[in-house]
Order: C-alpha cells, then sequence, then structure tokens
C-alpha cells in the first residue's frame, strides 16, 4: 500500500537531518504534530510513526537517534506493533514551521529553505534520475507546480498564490484510524 506523506513529513521531518535511509530501513510511515492517545501533548515537537521490520535495527536505531541528537524527546510502542518517536523542533525555525502550518511556504525563510535538497535522486524500476524536489517547487513556486495546479484546477493562479495543500489538521495528528489504516 503506498501512503500519502502528509505535509509535517514532507516539510519538518527533513529538519531533523535523520536521513532517508533511515526512515525507509526503519518502518517510517508518517509523520503527525501530535498524537491523539497522549493526554499532554508535547509543544513543537512532532511525532513520527514507524513500523519497525525488524525489531533489533530499529533499536540500533533509535539508541543511535539519542546519541546523534538532543531533539528526541521520547519513544514509545503504539497499537499493531507501530512505535512513535517524538522529537523536538528546532527552535530557530519556530516562525518557519508557524509558517508551514498556515500554509504560508513561499514565505519561509532562506535558512530553513536551505535545510531541504533542491535536487533529489529518484530510482523507479531499475532507471535512476535527479528532479527539483518538491519542497524546492513548493518554497520556489516553481512555473512547471503552477502550470500543473493551473491545468488540473481550470484556474489562474495569483502572484501571492500558494501552490502546495494547505495544513489540513486532521490529516497531521495520528489517531487510532490511522492506525488500522497502516495495518
Amino acid at each position: 500500500m503506498e501512503i500519502k506523506k502528509n505535509n509535517t513529513s514532507v516539510f519538518m521531518v527533513p529538519t531533523l537531518t535523520i536521513g532517508k535511509q533511515n526512515l525507509v530501513n526503519n518502518g517510517f510511515i508518517n509523520a503527525y504534530i501530535r498524537d491523539e492517545s497522549q493526554e499532554i501533548p508535547y509543544k513543537d515537537a512532532i511525532y513520527l510513526l514507524f513500523r519497525p521490520i525488524d525489531i533489533n535495527r530499529f533499536r540500533e536505531f533509535v539508541d543511535e537517534e539519542y546519541e546523534r541528537t538532543d531533539q528526541v524527546i521520547e519513544d514509545y510502542p503504539h497499537e499493531n506493533g507501530h512505535v512513535v518517536i517524538v522529537y523536538k523542533l528546532n527552535p530557530k525555525f519556530k516562525k518557519d514551521f508557524d509558517l508551514v502550518r498556515i500554509g504560508k511556504y513561499s514565505l519561509t525563510s532562506y535558512k530553513f529553505q536551505e535545510l531541504f535538497p533542491k535536487i533529489i535522486h529518484l530510482k523507479k524500476n531499475g532507471l535512476s534520475r535527479d528532479e527539483i524536489s518538491l519542497q524546492y517547487r513548493v518554497f520556489n513556486r516553481t512555473e512547471d507546480l503552477i502550470k500543473f495546479w493551473e491545468d488540473k484546477l481550470g484556474v489562474i493562479f495569483k502572484d501571492d498564490q500558494e501552490v502546495w495543500d494547505g495544513f489540513d489538521e486532521k490529516n497531521e495528528v495520528l489517531n487510532l484510524d490511522k492506525i488500522k489504516e497502516y495495518v
């Protein structure tokens, strides 16, 4: 099953500098701004949901994360073999995270945008190619992304209009219904 990454995963997880392969190898599913199962949510944090395939390798990964960064707040088991790791967001980028939460991606700071690669390397069906990253396209309102949405929606975008979905909390909060989708 292909899981659609939410905006927390697309625009916040890369700032943690975990490394895409580490996420993939350890069963990363999606990230959330809150977990409904927790009584008291952490402020300025995100919750990364994993479904570990190899629990020993995952435990090593978690231990390495606690050593690598002081941004890890806690990890805890969740329903159906899932695990959540909670990370503090970098306070230096609080204004940028707030802009992401209100869907104002193109107004984020240059320093924040630098955390995301301009070019990504994709492999599909044994073929490799380089492509401009989604985040770069969204931050910079690239012509190809504007054209894509104008064609798809049949509208003309204004100069100040963002070219990505707003931050819809129902997609950004972890709950048991989401966990059931990932079984």
